[in-house]
């Protein structure tokens, strides 16, 4: 993989260096190689690959101590806040919360407003997203920003303006279903998903093109009647199946492969699907609960893997795959691998040419599963820890909001760790009856939330993918805390649900810096460098959905902090 030379203070160390930085920001953005975030942050998880890397080392672990506040931005809204912003050639764009209700361009070094945009959504919408009126930031190629929308339309606008220029109906959102993710750019395709799991929708994912909106193709996740993998569904169950692909995608340009997670399958519960037994035989319910790779071009699936067979748990398998190659046989030879924290509780590392696990770690407390058999490719289930009708299951970890949830986790190819925003919950769990209706949930479950063990209810856990072990962590008094950003001065930054934004030393988690920004973080920071100055970026505004579905820790997670809607933008000497 290329990575970008630079000089003591962070630069590209020559004028050849300089064009080559700028060479691979292109590719970058059309599907080139992989490169590390340079002087931009130009797609979500800064390269194609998800890394949430930067090249970037002006502030390192030497002066970050001296880091302050250089400006804020009011995102106009108090829903919870999940923006990672994009900075392409000095402009920084981000969106707020519902709908997004605003999309902004400002100038990345001062915060002044270029221009203002947003979407007025539909009276009622709100009921149509199972999680809050969270946006995550928008998609940036050659001029244009991509914009998913809670009522299921993807908008294109002029990156210099904010002019729309096309609005595609990706999906219909009152059956249950919203954008809430930045899609992903490959050449000429826009590519993007939906959520709806938890209404019983039927996922899907699409790519249009990237000029004028025509949908090009268009591929189900759960596979229908005379499709490979319908058999895995019991009847015509596969009709509301779930697999919504809602969160992002990673690519890799030598293979031509799109990488998306895909959701729980519908209902939660299982018995609506197959035999709701550990012993499932062929109702492993494909695609859900899965990482698949599709082909670009076509949108041909070419492989799957699932990381919950027949998933009784909600363990949704949508988390990000970062890519990287690594040595992971000691023989000295790097593999093309995929990274995966699910939200089962396993690190997950796949073989990303076709899908296989070479390993599977519990990065959190698992106790639903013994371990996992990686010739049978799947979970060695404790059956006992299956919930049915009349079968309630007890403390099963981890809770159902996963060892790892959304916030996207973090890879280093200095360290070689990968930085995961972890959560310590269990549950009890037991199913009821359910009907389909569109619009409506479709659950069919109880699922109690208990505190994990250990007297804490979050880490940030540094985490060596080739040993599978924990290397440090660092940990947090509640669930659901922030993504996470890792830089070439040695440093990790992520912020928590208490409201503290932190930098940590990335070899060995000293905390090194902090500030309290007054809500909860839960979008991950973003680094970037204008006029030879080096800023770090971070949207703030705490979950109002997510701890409504925790009990008892949801309420005292409310009472904690209060709602927030701001972007907060450090340097040094601020």
């Amino acid at each position: 993989m290329a990575l970008l030379s630079r000089d003591r203070r962070g630069r590209p160390g020559s004028e050849m260096h300089r064009a080559t930085f700028a060479a691979a920001v292109a590719l970058l953005l059309t599907g080139g190689p992989v490169v590390a975030a340079g002087t931009d942050w130009p797609v979500y998880g800064g390269n194609m690959a998800n890394w949430g890397y930067s090249e970037l080392a002006r502030i390192d672990r030497s002066n970050v101590k001296d880091l302050d506040l250089a400006w804020a931005f009011s995102l106009g809204t108090l829903l919870s806040q999940e923006s990672r912003p994009l900075v392409v050639d000095g402009t920084l764009y981000v969106t707020s919360s519902a709908g997004p209700r605003h999309v902004y361009a400002l100038d990345a070094a001062t915060g002044e407003m270029k221009w203002q945009t947003g979407f007025e959504m539909p009276e009622g919408v709100q009921q149509y997203g199972c999680c809050g009126q969270v946006n995550r930031g928008p998609a940036y190629a050659d001029g244009v920003l991509y914009v998913g929308r809670l009522d299921g339309k993807l908008t294109a606008l002029d990156a210099d303006s904010g002019k729309e220029l096309w609005t595609a109906e990706v999906v219909d959102y009152t059956q249950g279903a919203v954008i809430t993710s930045p899609p992903l750019v490959v050449k000429d395709k826009v590519i993007v998903g939906f959520g709806g799991g938890e209404y019983g929708v039927r996922g899907y994912v699409s790519a249009f093109e990237a000029k004028t909106g025509e949908r090009l193709w268009k591929t189900w996740t759960i596979p229908g009647p005379g499709a490979p993998g319908n058999e895995s569904w019991k009847g015509d169950s596969w009709k509301h199946g779930g697999g919504a692909a809602w969160l992002v995608a990673s690519y890799d340009a030598e293979r031509n492969l799109v990488y998306y997670g895909t959701s729980n399958p519908s209902p939660w519960n299982a018995a609506v699907r197959g035999p709701n037994t550990s012993d499932y035989g062929p109702f492993t319910n494909k695609w859900t609960a899965a990482t698949i790779a599709l082909d670009a071009d076509t949108g041909e699936i070419v492989w799957g893997f699932q990381g919950t067979p027949h998933d009784a748990w909600d363990y949704d398998g949508v988390n990000e795959l970062i890519l990287a190659d690594l040595d992971i046989d000691g023989d000295g030879k790097k593999e093309p691998l995929g990274l995966k924290a699910d939200r089962n509780g396993f690190f997950f590392v796949l073989d990303r040419s076709n899908g296989k696990a070479l390993r599977a770690d519990p990065f959190v407390t698992v106790n639903w599963a013994e371990g996992y058999d990686l010739e049978a490719q799947r979970p060695i289930e404790v059956p006992a820890k299956r919930p049915g009708i009349g079968k309630r299951a007890v403390d099963i970890c981890p809770n159902l909001i996963g060892g790892k949830n959304w916030q996207p986790m973090a890879f280093s190819p200095d360290t070689g760790l990968v930085y995961i925003p972890s959560n310590n919950l269990c549950m009890d769990m037991e199913d009821s009856e359910v009907e389909y209706r569109r619009g409506m949930f479709y659950l069919g479950k109880e699922f109690p939330t208990k505190e994990g063990p250990g007297g804490y209810l979050g880490e940030l856990i540094a985490w060596d993918p080739v040993r599978g072990k924990k290397v440090w962590g660092a940990k947090e008094k509640w669930p659901f805390n922030g993504g996470v950003l890792t830089t070439a001065g040695g440093l990790v930054f992520a912020g928590n649900y208490e409201g503290l934004f932190r930098a940590f030393d990335a070899t060995t988690g000293e905390l090194l810096w902090q500030k309290r920004l007054g809500s909860g973080i839960h979008a991950a920071p973003i680094t970037y460098e204008v006029d030879g100055r080096q800023y770090v970026a971070v949207v703030v505004g705490r979950s109002q959905t997510i701890p409504g579905f925790l009990g008892d820790v949801g309420r005292r997670m409310y009472a904690a902090v209060p709602q927030g809607g701001m972007l907060f933008v450090f340097a040094l000497d601020g």
